[in-house]
């Protein structure tokens, strides 16, 4: 289990990124005006699969490393760090723009909808570099891993799961609010603080 400090510092960073409007965000919300919310859990559906595999991949790759190669794993850290940081850096300069999604190009098919949730998240390559910098760090080798890796994806997945449910169920009134460049902006700017924040923290702890 990991401390409660850990956890006080992973679940408001992980939400902030993960509420900020992004692919798999707007598409929920755009399957949710126009194929309606029930149909649109069979992306989210194939999306949190998807994060999951991500997730886990990047969890015990890394813990490999950390567990064979400590140098190596303190070297990641920094690296890990930095890029954080970056993003970080990054979505405070973001223009406010969201994801745009094309209605034409949607298969409104059960397994089509889960295929498109879960290729959106695993073929997406800042997903990766992201679950590879964020989540191993908070893993304590020198406790079960297994354990720790369960309670993180459990946030992970609930985080995930709200926030589209939050933008598919949103519809017109979340559109209207997200059209407006500077809501955009404040969430991409808390986000942003909160990675290069952590980006430090990871760096030097």
């Amino acid at each position: 289990m990991p401390e409660l400090a850990v956890l006080a510092v992973f679940i408001p960073t992980f939400f902030f990124v993960s509420i900020t409007p992004g692919m798999c965000m707007t598409l929920a919300m755009t399957l949710g005006m126009s194929v309606g919310v029930r149909r649109t859990l069979w992306m989210m559906l194939g999306e949190l699969v998807g994060v999951a595999s991500v997730a886990i991949a990047a969890v015990f790759g890394v813990a490999s490393i950390m567990l064979n190669y400590p140098e190596i794993f303190n070297l990641l850290k920094w690296v890990g760090g930095a890029y954080l940081a970056y993003i970080g850096v990054n979505m405070w300069q973001s223009k406010g723009k969201m994801a745009i999604v094309d209605n034409q190009q949607i298969n409104t098919h059960r397994l089509a909808l889960a295929s498109q949730g879960f290729i959106t998240a695993v073929a997406n390559p800042k997903g990766w570099a992201f679950m590879i910098s964020l989540l191993p760090p908070f893993i304590d080798v020198n406790k079960e891993i297994s354990t720790q890796l369960v309670v993180l994806l459990s946030i992970i997945m609930v985080t995930e799961f709200t926030s589209m449910m939050a933008y598919a169920a949103g519809g017109k009134t979340l559109k209207l609010f997200l059209a407006k460049d500077g809501n955009i902006k404040l969430m991409n700017r808390i986000a942003g603080s909160l990675m290069i924040g952590v980006g430090a923290w990871l760096a030097l702890g």
